[in-house]
């Protein structure tokens, strides 16, 4: 759709290098700084889907800015400015390869293993006779290690990451604490929204000067998965499924279109009217978790903007 950005070949003022992910284009410049453009992009079963969600980078960007400013007294973080609605610039990192996914429901992935007969996650047991979207006594840490482009995450266990060195325990122990706190004031946030957190994942780096800072995203739709509070427990009494704010929605039609990125499978055609519904079911999602109205940018031509918005900001920098 020609009101979407799907890929980006910008550059930049002190422009080094550009890397493509598979939702953001991450671009090195000058000065330790990097420059992420959150695009339209629609990942799923780490498969970059055909066509763009119109407003998703906006969203993601919007979301995951300000979810930082409100946890950054728990949590340091690398963002220094979002000069435009589908960008923001902070500190260079040297990004931890794991993911730290913590869970405060059986629910998703973990859902799906359960259902499998597995009763260990990442090294974490799962009591017996829990149903699905059932809260966990406690959240529970299941980390993935981080997937190259086209590559699925993997899960790991703690004692897999320290064994074979991917992570130091001395910083491991850091990123632990940092999600239990990050997971913790999210499902603050989210309640007085009438929202459970359901599960989320967290992304860490270390700055130059050594320091364990949060990076990439936080609490978006695209990392987490929310649950309307209002009627929870009276749907997994009754046995039904639970209302949800997250992009497991994506994930379960492209199921039961026969699609879960595994080899040999083709990704179903998304219609235009299918993208419209997945592009209302975002701006949803940020109206309950910021409790603000979303407010489109212009898009008649997002490169345009972007480029014109990246050099006024720098511009003042000078």
């Amino acid at each position: 759709m020609s009101t979407t950005i799907i890929k980006t070949d910008f550059n930049f003022p002190g422009q080094k290098s550009v890397y493509h992910g598979k939702v953001r284009s991450v671009y090195t410049l000058a000065n330790n700084q990097l420059l992420m453009v959150a695009t339209d992009r629609l990942s799923a079963f780490d498969v970059v889907m055909p066509k763009g969600i119109p407003f998703k980078g906006q969203i993601l960007n919007q979301i995951a800015t300000k979810m930082m400013q409100d946890t950054q007294d728990l949590v340091p973080n690398w963002l220094t400015a979002t000069p435009d609605p589908n960008v923001a610039i902070g500190e260079a990192c040297d990004p931890f390869k794991v993911e730290m996914v913590i869970r405060g429901y059986m629910a998703g992935h973990a859902a799906r293993e359960y259902k499998a007969g597995k009763r260990m996650l990442c090294g974490v047991e799962m009591p017996q006779g829990m149903k699905e979207n059932d809260a966990f006594a406690s959240p529970i840490i299941t980390p993935a290690t981080k997937a190259e482009m086209g590559d699925h995450d993997q899960d790991i266990s703690r004692e897999d990451i320290l064994a074979r060195g991917i992570v130091s325990q001395e910083d491991y122990l850091v990123l632990e604490d940092y999600t239990r706190k990050l997971f913790k004031r999210g499902s603050e946030i989210a309640a007085k929204r009438g929202l459970i957190l359901v599960d989320t994942k967290y992304e860490f780096g270390k700055t130059k000067e050594g320091e364990i800072v949060l990076i990439d995203e936080i609490h978006t739709p695209d990392s987490s998965r929310y649950f309307y509070a209002e009627g929870y427990q009276q749907r997994q009494d009754a046995g039904e499924p639970q209302k949800q704010l997250s992009k497991e929605f994506v994930r379960q039609w492209l199921i039961e279109n026969n699609f879960q990125g595994l080899e040999g499978q083709t990704v179903p055609f998304m219609s235009d009217a299918y993208i419209q519904t997945v592009s209302e079911r975002y701006i949803e999602l940020y109206e309950n978790i910021t409790g603000e109205p979303f407010i489109k940018a212009e898009v008649s031509s997002i490169e345009t903007r972007i480029k014109d918005n990246v050099a006024a900001y720098f511009n003042t920098k000078s």
